[in-house]
């Protein structure tokens, strides 16, 4: 990871009460897929989902320019 994660939670927990049991998923910088052979980029329409069973799907999708 690049930032630790006292990094991600400080900006957060500043000016927002992190209640018990939110979730801070792990990101990537934008543009990280150039390190990859062949590069690998999300593209629109691609998506990605988070599910946590008997609470439910989140899903989020690159947009279709």
């Amino acid at each position: 990871m690049v930032f630790t994660v006292a990094d991600r939670i400080a900006p957060l927990s500043g000016d927002t009460t992190l209640l018990a049991g939110t979730l801070l998923p792990p990101t990537t910088p934008a543009g990280v897929g150039f390190t990859r052979q062949p590069w690998v980029f999300f593209a629109a329409g691609d998506g990605v989902s988070i599910e946590i069973e008997g609470i439910g799907r989140l899903t989020n999708w690159e947009e279709v320019a």
